[in-house]
């Protein structure tokens, strides 16, 4: 059996191919392909669990439809202070169903020019850096002691003065 475990919306699911999964508000248009990130996978003897494995692992879903969840009642209330307020919500929710849970041979072509690209990102320097750098100021920010104590030199500053 060959399922993986999905992240989407700060929650995780078990995705396994036909499983139709009821998860918070996705972007896109009912019948649209959405990719899942994974969190982990397992095939009978397989299991995937590190970051760079887990790139070559492939979740697709279509958008089934799109819902609202079940009213959730707000009530807010203070004891002898007159205070009470009511409110309500109702999640969006997306239901998604899966067409696909596999393992590819290698990274997809997408994945590997996004790497490339934050790799040739690392390589060039911030100019902001540099700038401060040459200018011999420092880019740390000063602790609320240190503020504190600019402060107080200010005042007593002005009170020698008059």
């Amino acid at each position: 059996m060959t399922y993986a475990i999905v992240e989407t919306g700060g929650k995780q699911y078990r995705a396994e191919k036909g499983a139709k999964l009821l998860v918070e508000r996705l972007p896109g248009d009912e019948g649209s392909k959405v990719a899942l990130r994974p969190v982990m996978f397992r095939a009978d003897r397989e299991v995937v669990l590190e970051g760079s494995a887990l790139e070559k692992v492939k979740v697709e879903a279509v958008i089934a439809e799109h819902l609202r969840g079940p009213k959730v009642r707000i009530f807010k209330h203070r004891p002898k202070k007159g205070y009470r307020r009511r409110a309500g919500h109702r999640q969006g929710l997306t239901r998604v169903e899966v067409t696909e849970v596999k393992l590819l041979q290698r990274k997809p072509a997408a994945s590997r020019a996004k790497a490339e690209g934050t790799q040739q990102k690392a390589a060039k320097p911030r100019a902001s850096a540099s700038k401060a750098a040459t200018k011999g100021k420092s880019t740390a920010r000063k602790s609320s002691t240190q503020r504190k104590a600019g402060t107080a030199r200010k005042r007593t500053a002005k009170k020698d003065e008059s």
